[in-house]
Parts: structure tokens; sequence; C-alpha cells
């Protein structure tokens, strides 16, 4: 690390076994150790081994002047420099992502038995090379301009390159606060923690960009909240996520350098995104910046299409929850369809439904437009009117990539002028007799052509058997069978085959998620952990899986199940 004068003493690269080596994570000074941010020659076992860095973050921008950690507002930066602070109670290891540890972060499994480990997902301990920091950032939030956000309760605590070369900012979310925390006292509790866990490793294997979840931690601390905005404040417990990501930046990143006028900072900002995220795009290009908003239109386009596929809401989208980089991230009040309702709002404090479901591929225009609004003081007039009119293909490139992603889910190949109708057809009818979103295809995946053309629906079939009660639905059976029909060079085998790979048995409903959360306010951890190995393969049949009810019918207690809006 190169001397800041800025930093603390104690920092430079000299005496960082002054801040941690005492406690463990930093090896004896003649020790053999991979440069910081650079990935071992294998997994690690121990900390020791491994390092992060966030020399790639501090160089290019100014960091906050103010070293003290209290809510102010800040300008004229990207980063304040500001510290985990620990939990003063026990600490227990809820589950840890094998995934993540072993095929990003480059950890051997073993590691999580270690205690360096706990103290470091738990903001304990700090890996050398790393300097923890928070984001400054703004947003729009349910349609009006917020003002100054940014990480309230989470430490970006370094960028590691694994073997694979690929660049990771790690995060920790309810670790303290910080200069952005306004009235909010830093942490997150287990109850969204297990949601956030569960919900992030769900959407990466089912395939849509996500951030990804390397560890869940509780302790003992008590945190209070007001789960439902309803004046009934009750204790809860904190804990936090290990958090991983290509990139945090997010809409809200340069929304608050255009607000505050910082044209110079949102510049330096947006070259430094544009030259990590976006190799395409080249630097010497001076339509460089209209190259990544038209890159961003298109891929927030398909991020959201693809929520769609699932029945996913995300419940808040504010343009500080929604990536640059088109992933997705901030799990908060979201949540799965179970019934399909075009007016589905996971977020009971969203009182106008402004994120209800069917609403999303609209808000995403409107966070779109404010990024735009945020580019514009760097764009030329000619280019300005072409942004303008990227921003207006939008609805197009929604629209195409939406058709192309049912028509997989219902095993159509080629092209049918009708194809549009037999989608709206069957979701109408969806609609109408409340049919179960996400096992009405996968049962489609596993119904023979044959039991559908005589209507002969296996009682397994459940949610198939409640479409069955719509007047239409023979007709919209017929049309179907129709058009599979026209499906040059297929079979029922290989269509109900090709289905099954894109429809989800298994999703992350929210009577299982409240259910795994239940049991883990009393210590028990093992449904965390069963879900989370059954969420990694979402399209086979477990018999785990099975054997918990993870496909049947929801259970009675689930119909009227709140989702938590504080977190």
């Amino acid at each position: 690390m190169r001397w800041r004068p800025w930093l603390p003493a104690c920092l430079a690269w000299g005496c960082v076994a002054a801040l941690c080596g005492s406690r463990g994570l930093c090896p004896a000074p003649n020790a053999s150790r991979p440069e910081p941010g650079q990935c071992p020659p294998r997994r690690a076992a121990e900390l020791c081994a491994w390092a992060l860095s966030s020399d790639s973050l501090l160089d290019p921008f100014p960091v906050d002047v103010i070293q003290e950690n209290y809510v102010r507002n800040v300008r004229n930066c990207i980063f304040s420099v500001v510290y985990p602070t620990p939990f003063k109670s026990r600490v227990r290891l809820v589950a840890v992502s094998k995934e993540v540890l072993e095929n990003i972060l480059d950890l051997d499994i073993s590691v999580k038995g270690s205690s360096d480990f706990l103290e470091f997902i738990s903001g304990g301990k700090v890996i050398s090379g790393s300097v923890p920091l928070a984001h400054r950032y703004g947003g729009h939030q349910f349609g009006s301009w917020a003002g100054q956000l940014g990480d309230g309760r989470a430490h970006l605590i370094g960028v590691y390159t694994n073997r694979h070369g690929e660049r990771w900012e790690l995060q920790l979310k309810g670790s303290g606060k910080t200069p952005y925390s306004r009235n909010g006292d830093g942490r997150a509790v287990l109850r969204s923690s297990v949601r956030e866990f569960l919900c992030s490793e769900a959407m990466h294997y089912l395939g849509i960009p996500t951030s990804r979840a390397a560890s869940l931690v509780v302790s003992d601390d008590d945190v209070w909240r007001d789960q439902f905005y309803n004046g009934n404040i009750k204790k809860e417990r904190g804990a936090i996520v290990l958090r991983v990501a290509k990139s945090w930046f997010r809409i809200g990143s340069l929304e608050i350098l255009a607000h505050s006028g910082e044209l110079d900072l949102l510049r330096r900002l947006l070259d430094f995104i544009i030259q990590e995220h976006f190799p395409s795009i080249a630097m010497n290009d001076s339509n460089r910046y209209l190259e990544f908003f038209s890159t961003v239109v298109s891929e927030t386009a398909n991020l959201v299409s693809l929520w769609m596929s699932v029945g996913f809401a995300h419940g808040v989208c504010n343009t500080d929850n929604f990536s640059l980089l088109s992933i997705t991230i901030d799990y908060g009040p979201f949540g799965f369809m179970d019934s399909y309702d075009p007016n589905f709002v996971p977020n009971t404090s969203d009182d106008e439904r402004r994120y209800k479901i069917g609403n999303q591929a609209s808000v995403g225009l409107f966070n779109l437009s404010k990024l735009l609004q945020a580019l514009k003081p760097l764009l030329d007039p000619r280019q300005k009117q072409l942004a303008s009119q990227i921003l207006e293909g939008y609805g197009e490139h929604y629209h195409s990539r939406f058709t192309e992603l049912f028509k997989t889910k219902l095993g159509l190949l080629g092209e049918n002028e009708n194809d549009n109708y037999l989608i709206a057809f069957l979701l109408k009818i969806m609609e109408d007799t409340r049919a179960d979103f996400t096992m009405t295809f996968r049962e489609l995946s596993e119904i023979t052509a044959e039991q559908l053309k005589e209507l002969h629906v296996p009682e397994e079939f459940w949610a198939l058997q409640d479409l069955g009660k719509h007047k239409l639905f023979s007709e919209w059976v017929t049309m179907y069978l129709l058009r599979l029909n026209s499906n040059n060079g297929d079979s029922d085998a290989k269509r109900r085959t090709r289905m099954a790979t894109v429809n989800p048995r298994y999703i992350l409903r929210n009577w299982m998620a409240e259910s795994a959360v239940q049991k883990a306010n009393l210590n028990d951890f093992s449904e965390v952990q069963l879900l989370e190995q059954v969420l990694q393969h979402p399209f086979q049949r477990q018999e785990a899986a099975e054997r918990a009810g993870y496909s049947l019918r929801p259970p009675a207690w689930a119909k009227n199940l709140k989702v938590s809006c504080s977190s």
C-alpha cells in the first residue's frame, strides 16, 4: 500500500501488523505472502495466506477528508474511510456458500472453522492490505430525490482478484454506523440477513445476474426494529452478511455527483467504471458515455425481464438500488410470487404499489431516465439527443427479451406471429384462477402433450389443476399444442427436457424463508443450510426438498404472511 498522508499512521503498509498481526491475521514479517489483492497459487486454508487490497478504489479518487465517524453531509469524494463496529456478544456462524468461498475467493471451505475467519466476516478483524470504506451515493426513492444516502450500514472491506483474474469487491452488511447512517443504527437483523443470504444465492443459480453471499453470522446483540412500520417495535438479533459483487456502484453513485455539481469527480468516476467494467468501450472514444448508457439501458431491460421470468419482485426499485452493472443488489422486502398476480407487492410499506411486480419494467425506465439526467452535464447537444433516442428504445428491448424468455419457458421454437397472444392468454387465465406462477410453468414442463390433449391433468400437477378450472383452459391448450406441433425437428420428450432446464421447481418462497428464520432465531440453522443447498439446484427434483414440501402447494399459514419491511 502506498503511503497516504490522510490515513492514520498505523495504516501504512509497514505498520499493518500493529493493527491486526497481533490478532492472528497477518503472518510474521518474513513469511511468504501474496501481494495485497492478488490470489494465492491455490485455495487458502488460512487467512494468513490470503490478502485484500483497497488501492484500486482509493488511488483514483479523493477520499472524505474527515476521519471521524459521525453522520454528516459529505462532499467531494466517493468514499469515506470507516471501520466496522464489532458485535459485543458471542457470534455464531449461520451459513457459508462453499461455491463463493472456493471459486470466487480462493478460500478452502475448511477456513470456516477458524476463529480468524469468524472474526473477519463479523467485522472484528481487518485483513492486511484492506482499508474499509463506506460509499457515498444518493438516489430517487419512491420517485422523489432523497439527497445523500450512501452505505449506512455496510463496509466495503477490500477488493480481491482471484485465480481466474476476476475482480470482486467484498462488503459487510450490518457492520455498524458510517457517516451515511442518517437515523439508523448501522445494523441488520437476522430475519432480513437470512433472506438476503438465501435469495442472492438462489438468484445466481436461477441464472440471474446478482451479487453473491459468502457468509452469514448472527450475534446476541439487541437490535430494535419496527418490522412493519406500524409502531410495534421488537427486539431482534444483529447479523452480518459478507456479500460480494464485481462492483457496488449504482445509478445513485452518479446522481449524487451531478446533483452536487461535482462534475470533474463525476467524469472521473464514470471513466473508472467504464475502464474497469465495460471493456468493449474504448476510453479514447468521444462517445464512450453514450456507449455506456446504451449498454446499461439494454442490460437493465434484460435484468428486469429475467426477474419477471421467475416471478421475482425486488420490492424497492429506487435508483440507489439499481446497479450500473445491471445485477440484482440490495435485497430487502423482495418476494417471489406464489399465485400469479401482476399487482403483487412484496413490500407492505409500498402503499401506492409503486413497485408492484407488473410495474417493474416502467420503474426501470424511470430509473434510466434519472441516469441520463446525471450524465447530461457530460454530453454535448448531439449526444443528448442520441441518448434520448436510446432511452426510447428501452421498451422495445424489454418487450423483445420478455417474449424470448417466455417462449423458452413454454418450449416454443422459431417465430410465430401469435406467440405474444399465446403468452398473454396463459398469463390472463393464470391471473383469473390465481394459479401458482412457478409450478404452472414447471408442470407444463413435466406433463406430456398427450395428457394435455386429453385434458387429463394428474393430481400431482396441482397448479395445472387450478388452471384447468378456467372455462378457457381447453381453448388455450388447443392453441398451445398446435403451436408446439410447428416446432421443427422437435419431439415431446425434447420439449419437456428443454423446458425443465428453464422452469425451476424450487424458488425461495416467502413461507420457506420465514420458516428458516424462525428456526434460526432459536439457533437452529439447519433449514437455512438446507435451503442454501436446495436452491443451488432449482431445476432438479431433490428428495430433501420434496420431503420438506418445497414443491407442494404453500401451507395455509403462508397465505397472509407479510414480507418484512424494516431490516
